[in-house]
């Protein structure tokens, strides 16, 4: 891809194929610049080795690259967060899942799991919010969990506790007051799979086959065996599928059962309360 050399001019030729203010933000990062700094630069002929770079990024992001994967970092809580193909990146409804968490689990001294834990994102923020809870971080990927483990010694220390496994195996008997997750959810012939981003996200955490509840199942059903009595379960989820795990999560005998609405207005994260 052949781009002009000034600041301006490369923001307005990568117009053709991305989004201006994504092109901003690539054209800051490899000049190592903020945007405000970049707009204050923005006549400034660019070093040959930084327009070189934005070139590339230009060419990755036109082909469904996102931008936190291109510039290896994502936002979430107020930390950042390191992130890589093989994780999901951080999404700011998912800060819904942190926020039920910190209004329903009221003991001290917590034992929480964040079952899927991905990029740590869940698991850290908790752990940045209540330093003296027991926090537990699970996935079934090695490439995650190293990705998870890196961010958690950036931001909180060793304060998480990082298991490899799938779902409740990587829990053995253990029993917490709160299970978390934000599981693979999308049915395997949705088209979304397929569109700009998510089609460069490890589809195993995003989607469990079929019509998208696998993963759902398997952490209701086993959620009495992992959790204290009067303990929640706390799961994120599809705009439309709200009604059907609240019938779920009441068929398996919790109590106390919500879901609540994203800043979009769409039902995103459902609650269930384990009875006494």
């Amino acid at each position: 891809m052949s781009l002009p050399t000034t600041g301006d001019s490369l923001l307005i030729g990568a117009a053709r194929w991305i989004d201006r203010r994504d092109a901003e933000i690539l054209l800051a990062n490899c000049w190592g610049l903020t945007r405000s700094q970049l707009f204050a630069r923005s006549g400034e002929s660019v070093p040959t080795d930084v327009a070189d770079c934005f070139g590339k990024a230009v060419t990755k992001r036109s082909e469904g690259v996102s931008v936190a994967y291109l510039l290896r970092r994502r936002e979430f809580w107020s930390l950042t967060f390191e992130v890589s193909p093989a994780v999901l990146v951080p999404r700011p409804e998912t800060e819904l899942v942190v926020q039920r968490a910190l209004a329903l689990v009221r003991v001290p001294v917590a034992e929480v799991a964040d079952l899927g834990t991905g990029s740590g994102a869940i698991a850290v923020a908790l752990s940045h919010e209540r330093p003296e809870w027991l926090i537990t971080g699970t996935d079934v990927s090695t490439n995650a969990l190293e990705v998870a483990r890196r961010n958690g010694a950036a931001l909180v220390g060793d304060r998480v506790r990082w298991i490899q496994g799938d779902w409740y195996s990587a829990l053995a008997r253990r029993r917490f007051d709160a299970l978390l997750s934000n599981p693979p959810y999308i049915a395997d012939n949705d088209p979304v799979l397929k569109g700009d981003g998510l089609r460069h996200e490890p589809r195993l955490a995003l989607t469990p086959g079929g019509d998208g509840f696998g993963a759902f199942q398997t952490l209701i059903n086993g959620a009495h065996r992992h959790l204290k009595p009067g303990g929640w379960l706390i799961l994120e989820h599809g705009a439309t599928q709200g009604e059907t795990l609240r019938a779920l999560l009441v068929a398996h005998g919790f109590i106390s059962v919500t879901s609540h609405r994203d800043l979009a207005g769409h039902e995103r994260v459902t609650e269930g309360k384990l009875a006494v």
